[in-house]
């Protein structure tokens, strides 16, 4: 049971530092918000579909130079972050962008397939054609509700 504690402390670190880094970003113009959503909603489509390639084919170079193959990414997201693989509804939430318009995070309030209420926090990064690719995914928790 000790293990899980520091886990759990790290956990609640990077949810910190992950909420400064939002209040540091400006709102993302509409535009850059849309492109973001459109690729957020469809890799989990393609998530849905069992379709790796198309999954793959949204994520960030640098997430690709860790997942060098469709395969690997697949498995990574069907053991470890199943809300993201499986989602039963899902809706957007804020939207921010870095001040020099390369990056952009995207909240996603998720249910997975277990009930539970998620909200991932989406990293994405322009690429230089000036699309959007995944760069990586914060999953944190809902609390349970108060009774």
């Amino acid at each position: 049971m000790t293990h899980l504690v520091p886990a759990l402390a790290i956990r609640s670190t990077l949810a910190l530092m992950l909420a400064a880094m939002l209040l540091t970003l400006s709102p993302a113009r509409a535009d850059d918000a849309a492109d973001g959503r459109s690729v957020i909603e469809s890799q989990i489509n393609a998530f849905l579909n069992d379709d790796m390639a198309t999954a793959y084919s949204f994520a960030a170079p640098s997430i690709k130079r860790i997942y060098p193959d469709e395969a690997r990414l697949f498995d990574m997201v069907r053991r470890g972050y199943q809300p993201v693989y499986r989602p039963g509804n899902f809706a957007f939430g804020r939207s921010k962008i870095a001040p020099d318009g390369a990056g952009l995070v995207q909240e996603v309030l998720i249910q997975g397939p277990d009930g539970q209420d998620w909200t991932a926090l989406y990293s994405l990064e322009r690429q230089p054609d000036g699309s959007f690719k995944i760069n990586g995914v914060q999953m944190i928790k809902a609390a349970a509700p108060q009774t």
